[in-house]
């Protein structure tokens, strides 16, 4: 497995940085390697197969171990820390500013769960 997906339909896009993409490859039960974006996941099970849920309720049985896909996802999220933390250090991105007295600090907006 990769550490990152890689485009196979062509060039990647400038942005992405050092051709990294937002989505980890995994492999189905059945055999066929596809990408999943970690940002969609709301739980993972091992049954004694490993069944990824995504937050709309889709769900991909995969090969992986439960270990070895957290593995994946915790390493895809390093890497995205990593990349944004060279970006802001090396002046190319710039944090949005508020322009106000506490743009330093983060906001947090509340979410309620939506009832099922």
């Amino acid at each position: 497995m990769g550490e990152t997906a890689r485009r196979r339909d062509g060039p990647l896009p400038a942005d992405d940085f050092e051709g990294r993409t937002p989505v980890i490859l995994l492999t189905r039960l059945n055999g066929p390697e596809f990408a999943l974006n970690p940002d969609l996941i709301e739980r993972a099970d091992q049954t004694p197969d490993t069944v990824i849920t995504l937050v709309d309720g889709t769900k991909y049985i995969i090969a992986e171990s439960l270990s070895e896909f957290l593995g994946l996802v915790r390493r895809y999220r390093a890497e995205l820390i990593a990349d944004a933390e060279i970006l802001v250090s090396s002046g190319t991105h710039r944090l949005p500013s508020t322009g106000s007295a506490d743009s330093d600090q983060a906001r947090v907006v509340r979410l309620h769960r939506q009832e099922r």
